[in-house]
């Protein structure tokens, strides 16, 4: 039996658009949905980018990190002692967006509550540590908290405890496309009638010596470190690798008979989604972009959406030379010169497993907002790139569709349709 091309789509389930309610941002630009978007469009704080002392000595000694948002003066010391940061970072995000949503998880039906959150790496900081404790001081003083603390489900279960959300609980896993992933995963069960609402995206935290230096050894970040700040790149000429980052990106999804009967304010809809594995490498794309293509034409055809309608992009951009023109190159073979494409992982760095939930939350805003951030570090636009990325300053746009691509190790792509509220 032959394959399907990479535009089939199977048919599947009747056309459903989740409403999006709630957005939660934790970033590098700003902690707050608002924060977050102006520092994303330029207008805000710079990016907080920095070296770190737990990274002396490696070519790449520097990532960006949340410095506006102390979990410690949010959640308390007693709540910080069974949460890895990347799941502080987490509920932080939950909070922002259940609140904007209007909810109140005391008078919530909490069984129809669900939660999906994607991390690719979990507790990894957490277990680095312990690892060092055991090989320095022994056994006896391990601590009995790692296993709750790294696994990747920690974001989820962290969020569903504080929210007090009975429904399903999900980790997702699917390295830098786990936010993505986790969104769409949530549009699904929405539709299926699973649930009323899920609280779902990304959440990351790797300040990691061990993962950095292997990063490096991979030569897949950049090791501009004589300027942090403008080491990210995407879609550059003089593009060397992505600088990693932490945060947390969250949207509260509902029904969208959930949302009307309770006069919910619907920021924008999530419309359709795709996924697809690309069967090629464990940390490269496949070279003709074949896999993302055919995640991005499921989104599509599950949004019904025709590829002339789409206007803006949120690409995965990563700052990676090979990455950035295969991305760039389908982008165009599916969706023509029309869409205005960024990447803002210069302002927050790739956050990895969060990357998806984050810039899916600046999609929302871009179609609220008719604006389409810049891509930062865009100084020497690669004449090879062959789509409109804005540079600069953030472009006016009039879109009523936008579209959020991810990639990630191991060859899973990951694509959403968010439409216009």
């Amino acid at each position: 039996m032959t394959p399907p091309g990479p535009g089939a789509h199977r048919p599947g389930a009747v056309p459903f658009a989740a409403a999006v309610t709630g957005i939660g941002l934790v970033t590098a630009a700003g902690t707050g949905a608002g924060a977050a978007w102006r520092g994303v469009c330029g207008t805000g704080a710079a990016p907080s980018v920095h070296h770190l002392d737990e990274l002396t000595g490696l070519p790449c000694d520097f990532m960006y990190t949340v410095a506006d948002a102390d979990p410690r003066d949010v959640l308390g010391v007693g709540a910080l002692r069974l949460m890895d940061r990347f799941s502080q970072l987490a509920v932080i995000a939950a909070r922002e967006a259940v609140a904007d949503a209007g909810l109140d998880p005391t008078v919530w039906d909490s069984g129809r509550v669900a939660v999906v959150i994607g991390s690719a790496h979990g507790g990894l900081p957490f277990y680095d540590e312990q690892h060092t404790t055991l090989a320095e001081r022994g056994a006896r003083r391990v601590s009995p908290k790692l296993a709750p603390l790294t696994v990747v489900n920690g974001a989820a279960s962290s969020v569903a405890m504080d929210l007090g959300v009975h429904g399903p609980s999900l980790a997702v896993s699917t390295a830098c496309s786990s936010g993505t992933v986790a969104i769409g995963t949530a549009h699904q069960m929405l539709r299926a009638g699973a649930c009323d609402v899920v609280v779902a995206g990304g959440a990351e935290s790797v300040r990691s010596r061990l993962l950095i230096a292997s990063a490096c050894q991979m030569r897949a970040v950049s090791t501009r470190r004589d300027d942090p700040l403008a080491a990210c790149r995407p879609f550059d000429t003089h593009r060397d690798g992505f600088v990693v980052g932490e945060g947390a990106g969250l949207l509260v999804l509902e029904r969208p008979e959930h949302a009307r009967a309770r006069g919910a304010t619907v920021h924008a809809h999530v419309a359709g989604y795709g996924a697809s594995s690309d069967a090629y490498s464990a940390v490269a794309p496949d070279p003709g972009g074949l896999g993302i293509e055919r995640a991005l034409r499921t989104a599509l055809a599950d949004a019904g959406v025709g590829a002339a309608e789409v206007g803006h992009v949120n690409a995965h951009g990563t700052s990676t030379v090979a990455n950035d023109l295969i991305e760039a190159t389908m982008l165009r073979r599916v969706l023509g010169e029309r869409p205005l494409v960024t990447s803002t992982k210069a302002m927050t760095g790739h956050t990895l497993g969060a990357a998806g939930g984050i810039e899916a939350a600046l999609t929302v805003l871009a179609l609220r907002h008719q604006l389409v951030p810049p891509t930062g570090n865009l100084d020497a636009p690669d004449p090879a790139i062959p789509v409109d990325v804005v540079s600069k300053e953030a472009r006016r746009g009039a879109f009523d569709c936008a579209v959020k691509t991810s990639l990630g190790f191991g060859g899973h792509n990951a694509a959403l349709v968010l439409t216009r509220a």
